[in-house]
């Protein structure tokens, strides 16, 4: 039995729950090896993401980002998932929101499927192929909507008044800020986390260049939303953006997030 589209869509809005409660309550934030902060959200819905996904497709490897930082790296083939249970740790610690759940299914190096959900937000993204996506809203702890309350992701038509660029709330450097002079910009929007991806799959935003450090499992869903939109995501000379990167450790290169503005 292989995991689908669905079962993607109900371990995140399951994970939602803890990752809620916690937030709604006096947390403690501590910081890994490289500084970057974590809490117990990360590793309670990471431990919940697994045992379903294990439940599902017992054979499914998983890169997911609280076992990477234990060391635990486990050796697959070309179908794995990657999994971020809270990304945007520093959107979560400060209260503002926009904080994700990400799952998606890699194969080949390319995302085939994937679900990120803002629990906080009460918006669910879900790729479930890289042409078909649909959004909902809908609480954590909530079933998977049904296909009448669902809403057809399609990227917009670039509008002629100038693109919407959309930026990290969080992570903003000097190269992303001298690509975007590059571009027919008419708005700058900031947001955390994967949501960049998905607000360009909404139709609310164009274009999200990032010349910054990522990893996989920061990207992978957000690709797979964005692309069954109709987004492309590439390298910055155009390249394909791959996953399954073991020589980098699943560090990513910079990218760019296109809507209807490819050049």
């Amino acid at each position: 039995m292989t995991v689908t589209p669905h079962d993607l869509a109900r371990i995140a809005l399951q994970a939602g729950v803890v990752i809620m409660e916690i937030y709604e309550s006096d947390f403690d934030v501590s910081h890994k090896d490289d500084k970057s902060p974590v809490t117990e959200a990360d590793q309670k819905a990471e431990t919940i993401i697994l045992a379903e996904l294990a439940k599902v497709e017992p054979d499914l490897k998983v890169i997911a980002e609280e076992s990477v930082s234990d060391g635990h790296i486990p050796e697959h083939s070309t179908r794995f998932a990657l999994v971020d249970p809270v990304d945007g740790t520093r959107e979560f610690i400060n209260k503002r929101g926009e904080f994700t759940v990400n799952i998606a299914i890699i194969e080949h190096g390319k995302p085939v499927m994937g679900v990120v959900f803002a629990p906080a937000l009460k918006r669910l993204f879900v790729a479930e192929s890289p042409f078909t996506g649909w959004q909902a809203s809908v609480a954590a702890g909530e079933a998977v909507p049904a296909p009448d309350q669902r809403q057809s992701l399609t990227i917009r038509k670039a509008p002629a008044s100038g693109l919407t660029a959309i930026a990290s709330a969080s992570h903003r450097s000097a190269e992303t800020n001298a690509f975007l002079e590059t571009q027919n910009i008419a708005e700058i929007v900031s947001a955390g986390s994967s949501l960049k991806f998905c607000l360009i799959a909404a139709g609310e935003a164009d274009l999200y260049p990032r010349h910054g450090r990522t990893m996989e499992w920061d990207t992978a869903a957000g690709h797979a939303v964005a692309q069954a939109a109709g987004a492309r995501v590439t390298n910055l000379d155009g390249s394909a953006f791959t996953y399954g990167k073991t020589e980098r450790g699943y560090d990513n290169p910079h990218f760019i997030v296109w809507g209807d503005c490819s050049p």
